[in-house]
């Protein structure tokens, strides 16, 4: 069963669950898809999932359906009962049956980890505040590459720094891991 916490101020129930966005082996293989530090944002990814597998709450896994390594990393392997959303798109919403999921199992608040920063983990973001989700986000355990603009390469930790920032800005409650265990 899912532990529920209640808040001491309303009695208002908050159901968290953990969604960790595209965590897969494409990003970690040398090639174009290998993102910066990958590993230590997956350890980290890790490190929360340990804490939400412990306390049995909810926990999701999106994975987007590379024709190539598209295997979720053996670091955050999923386990029997946890979900799985397959998506084609960097909205971990559109096309899937994850808001479906989440409303069937009340959830309120999300806590994000997951692969890239700048594209699925920011659209997926953005949406739960369409949604109306309370978010936390785990900054250091995610992660992203360097991209070029106008002529210009924007190193990755640049580039990861910009879209916490931004979404920290009114769209989450952007952490460290530590912070949040």
């Amino acid at each position: 069963m899912k532990k529920e916490i209640i808040t001491e101020n309303n009695n208002e129930r908050i159901k968290e669950a953990l969604l960790l966005i595209d965590i897969q082996d494409i990003y970690f293989t040398p090639g174009p898809m290998l993102l910066h530090n990958p590993r230590c944002a997956a350890k980290n990814a890790a490190r929360v999932l340990e804490k939400f597998r412990s306390e049995d709450k909810t926990v999701i896994h999106v994975q987007h359906n590379f024709k190539v390594l598209a295997g979720i990393h053996s670091l955050v392997k999923p386990i029997e009962g946890e979900k799985i959303i397959h998506k084609e798109y960097p909205s971990s919403f559109l096309g899937t049956d994850l808001r479906k999921y989440l409303l069937e199992n009340e959830i309120t608040d999300i806590v994000v980890a997951g692969m890239m920063s700048h594209m699925c983990v920011d659209t997926t973001v953005r949406a739960c505040q369409d949604y109306g989700y309370n978010v936390t986000l785990i900054d250091d355990a995610c992660t992203t590459m360097s991209l070029k603009h106008d002529g210009k390469k924007i190193d990755a930790e640049t580039v990861h720094a910009v879209y916490m920032a931004s979404l920290a800005d009114g769209f989450a409650n952007v952490i460290k891991t530590e912070k949040y265990l």
